[in-house]
């Protein structure tokens, strides 16, 4: 399954009255069709999925299904810290066309990697649909080593990785002893081009709301094989990346859509919008 290059880990919109706003759902998701995006991941950390709930995330996969029409891989958060959750909520977004799953390590109960692994390979036994695996032990605590990853990697359907650790030694074991059409994915924006470097597909981004077209750019020239040049722009694009993370993602990146004119709302709580100050040092980072 190829997924695209570059992936946006979508933000969910909410309207004043903090319910899911679809209409500008919809504008949200041409604008980053428009704007490099080449596949979408829906009610994703980055969508609040936390505090969504299940029937808002069915509308959510139901609803950008529709909208997308195939011209992108519409991928849906599935995964939770319930094996049988998962379960139940990834049949729903099969049955809503959904072309993908992506299931994040659980988070707080804290299982060991033989845990880990039939964790994954039950959700994946209930399911045709390609699933991506997501490991990001800043937010669930737990680290899926690459050992588990290779095993997993033999499962049919488990056919991708997105890895938001900071160890490329880890990456670099998982590429090297998985087959050649399981796809790794940078979970991390500013870590893409190293990831790039050392055998990755493309990133998953929260940046790419706002930098959509310089990412994609920085991900062509190093394909091409200009990686100089690609290394430049990666530089430049660093201090955007990083600001949209000074406070709790998805705060940074929702403000500085609204800045840039497209309307998503709000966070949910228990997050909270960004302070007058907060705001104008994101300002200066923009580069639109």
């Amino acid at each position: 399954m190829n997924f695209g290059r570059l992936l946006t880990a979508m933000v969910t919109p909410f309207a004043p009255n903090n319910q899911v706003d679809f209409e500008q759902t919809t504008k949200l998701i041409e604008y980053l069709l428009d704007n490099g995006t080449e596949g979408l991941i829906v009610a994703g950390t980055t969508g609040e999925s936390p505090t969504l709930t299940h029937e808002e995330k069915v509308q959510l996969f139901n609803h950008v299904v529709k909208v997308v029409g195939n011209r992108v891989p519409v991928i849906a958060g599935t995964g939770g810290n319930s094996t049988q959750a998962s379960i139940a909520l990834t049949k729903e977004a099969s049955a809503c066309g959904v072309d993908g799953i992506l299931l994040v390590t659980p988070y707080y109960n804290k299982p060991n990697q033989r845990g880990l692994y039939e964790h994954f390979k039950t959700i994946a036994n209930e399911t045709t649909l390609p699933i991506m695996l997501y490991n990001i032990p800043g937010r669930s605590v737990i680290n899926m080593d690459a050992g588990t990853v290779i095993q997993l990697s033999k499962i049919e359907n488990i056919v991708s990785l997105k890895e938001a650790g900071l160890d490329l030694d880890q990456v670099a074991t998982i590429i090297e002893n998985t087959d050649d059409n399981f796809s790794v994915y940078s979970g991390n924006d500013s870590m893409t081009l190293p990831m790039l470097a050392i055998g990755a597909n493309g990133i998953v981004s929260v940046s790419s709301h706002i930098i959509g077209n310089e990412m994609k750019e920085m991900i062509d020239l190093f394909f091409q094989g200009k990686v100089k040049e690609s290394g430049t722009l990666h530089r430049t694009l660093v201090p955007v990346m990083n600001g949209l993370f000074n406070s709790p993602s998805p705060t940074p990146v929702k403000a500085a859509l609204e800045m840039n004119g497209i309307a998503v709302g709000s966070v949910r709580l228990p997050l909270v919008d960004l302070t007058e100050n907060e705001k104008a040092k994101l300002k200066s980072l923009l580069i639109h």
